[in-house]
């Protein structure tokens, strides 16, 4: 069985694990909040091998394009400052985390965690070569960041039991993953964290 060893080369980004995204939130992923503990695993490996480790964020103005109010399909989320754009306070970012901000424009929608924002520049200044991806949600924000790595070089690891989809459409998350697969990205599960802790298991 293949395996993944995180070195130093190798980045975790963690995409919008925000609380508007978890149960209680503005715009609720179904089970969003199940991600958090599977991705404080992921958090402890990477920490342990010296990787490097993001978080995006959905980081709107109130007049965002995307929201309804403004011709857009979703409800007000994530506003700048405000309690529902806090990480979701269960997930144990380091402080040495770097977070990057997105969907900042008023006028432009984006999803990835690379549109618009200064996340390439970032991975490419540290030498890193490899992202494995998280978070929320599959069938958007993670699906479009993985898609957008791979296409900027990026070798990409879909981290599957740390994500979760909105499905508007009941197929949404699964076709997003043959998407992500489709595109290059890899496919991978801490199954065997305690065993090898630097590593896990790849699962394509």
């Amino acid at each position: 069985m293949k395996e993944f060893r995180i070195g130093q080369t190798d980045a975790l980004i963690i995409v919008d694990v925000q609380r508007d995204f978890c149960p209680g939130g503005a715009l609720p992923v179904p089970y969003g909040d199940r991600v958090v503990p599977v991705l404080n695993e992921y958090i402890c490996i990477f920490k342990a091998a010296g990787a490097y480790i993001f978080a995006t964020r959905d980081w709107h103005p109130p007049n965002h394009v995307s929201f309804k109010l403004y011709g857009g399909i979703w409800p007000l989320h994530c506003i700048q400052g405000t309690r529902g754009a806090e990480f979701h306070p269960d997930l144990m970012l380091p402080e040495e985390a770097h977070v990057i901000s997105k969907a900042t424009d008023p006028s432009r929608k984006c999803y990835s965690g690379f549109d618009g924002t200064e996340l390439e520049k970032e991975l490419s200044k540290r030498g890193l070569k490899r992202v494995f991806v998280g978070g929320l949600a599959t069938d958007y924000c993670v699906k479009n960041t993985v898609i957008d790595a791979v296409k900027l070089g990026f070798k990409a690891v879909l981290l599957l039991d740390a994500i979760r989809g909105i499905n508007r459409k009941r197929e949404d998350s699964e076709e997003a993953i043959v998407e992500m697969v489709n595109s290059g990205a890899k496919t991978a599960v801490t199954r065997d964290k305690h065993v090898y802790p630097h590593r896990f298991t790849a699962t394509n």
